[in-house]
Formats: structure tokens, sequence, C-alpha cells
């Protein structure tokens, strides 16, 4: 991870640089599944916009947090599909690289190895090559933020009672995507100048992830090292 704390000083400057970059599409040739798109207009998109501006406070801890008076449900999910939005993004740069020559088991690093189930067309744990994971691991997801059962996006809709738990296996597979990528290729990250793209973008997930306990600690352990890196600053 020689490279990967290098951007820190100007971190939040190009966090907001990237939100802006992914919201307006500028980058979407390089997505690798197509955009999740929160309606404009909708109570969901206002939060989209609240949090985007909070980014550029200059603390992304305070970014984070739940805005006063707003349901928990609803920023955790506006959240959610902008990760999944980012990762998507930052992946699709990369694909090249990731290939099943490459990469012919999901890894991140040598400890570290992920087999996919969903628990309805595959229910027992598959070994396949990171590349066909990350495909069974984003179509699943946008499979789940298209259910409008699961993810309502109109007003007055309520969440389903297993909305958290739901979320909470969401991030937990997106984080695999980014441990995949910091183990297995970073350095082409690196030559095409993503590295501060990529740090602000899971220091963003990290500080989410933490400030609403998403994420169980021993699911972050591959990258555990980097995190106590990344936020160390901002205890």
């Amino acid at each position: 991870y020689s490279a990967v704390y290098s951007v820190e000083s100007h971190a939040l400057n190009i966090e907001v640089l990237f939100f802006s970059s992914i919201h307006s599409g500028s980058r979407s040739s390089k997505t690798f599944k197509p955009k999740k798109n929160i309606p404009e207009g909708s109570h969901q998109y206002e939060l989209l916009k609240h949090a985007e501006a909070t980014l550029g406070s200059g603390n992304l801890r305070m970014a984070v947090m739940l805005p006063e008076g707003e349901d928990l449900n609803e920023w955790v999910a506006v959240n959610t599909v902008d990760f999944f939005n980012q990762i998507n993004m930052l992946y699709g740069t990369i694909t090249d690289f990731c290939t099943e020559e490459s990469c012919p088991v999901m890894s991140a690093g040598p400890k570290y190895e992920y087999h996919w189930a969903d628990g309805t067309n595959i229910k027992k744990p598959i070994k396949c090559s990171a590349p066909k994971y990350i495909d069974y691991l984003m179509t699943w997801v946008q499979d789940q933020l298209d259910d409008e059962t699961l993810f309502p996006s109109k007003i007055g809709v309520p969440f389903p009672k297993n909305f958290m738990s739901v979320a909470k296996t969401i991030l937990k597979r997106l984080f695999r995507v980014y441990a995949h990528i910091y183990h297995q290729h970073f350095d082409p990250v690196i030559q095409l100048q993503e590295e501060a793209h990529l740090n602000t973008s899971f220091k963003h997930f990290i500080f989410f992830v933490q400030e609403f306990n998403l994420i169980d600690r021993r699911e972050l352990a591959p990258l555990q090292e980097l995190i106590e890196k990344l936020t160390s600053k901002d205890r």
C-alpha cells in the first residue's frame, strides 16, 4: 500500500470532485454496470444532494452522520445506492486488468478468498474467478436496489422490516470489491491516476459503515491496516 496514503492532504477536495463526476455522468463510459439513478425531485434525491454538499464541509465524519430529523433507513438506502455507483465506476476503470487469467479466484490477498452464493439462484457457495464473482455480486446488488419492496423510492412507502439486514449484506459484499482492488490491482490504479478517487471513496465508505455499525469488524480484516491508516487522523 505504499502509495495509498500519499493523498490525504487534498482528499476532501477530490472527494467532492469525485462525487460530482459520478453524478454528472462524466465517467459513465467506464462503469462496470449501468448506474443506479435516484429519481430527481424525490426526497431521496434531496438527501443525496445533502450528502454531496456536506462532503465539502471539511469533515468526513460529520458528512456521514444522519441528518437531523431524517429516517435512518432512508439515509442508509441513499448512501448504499451511491456506494454502489462509486464502486461500479472504480472497478470499471480496471476491468482490463481483472481477468479470468490474472484473477482465477476472488481474493483479497493470500489469506482471504471469497466464494459466491446469493441464497436463491446459487445456494451453495461456488469458487469462481474474480471477474465472474464481481459480475455476480454487482448484478445481485442491482437487483436488490431495483426492488421497490426493498428499496422504496416513493414517499410514504415504508421500508421492509428486514431492510437493515439486506443493506448490511450489500455493503459487506461491496467491501470485497474494494478489498480485491487494493490487494490485486493497486498498481494499475496508480498508473491510471485513480488512487485518490479510490482512497477517498473507500475512506467515505468506511466512515459510513463505522458510523452505523453496518459491517462486522472481522469482515474488514483484509484491509484493517489500511483502515487504521486512513482513519487515524479523524478520531
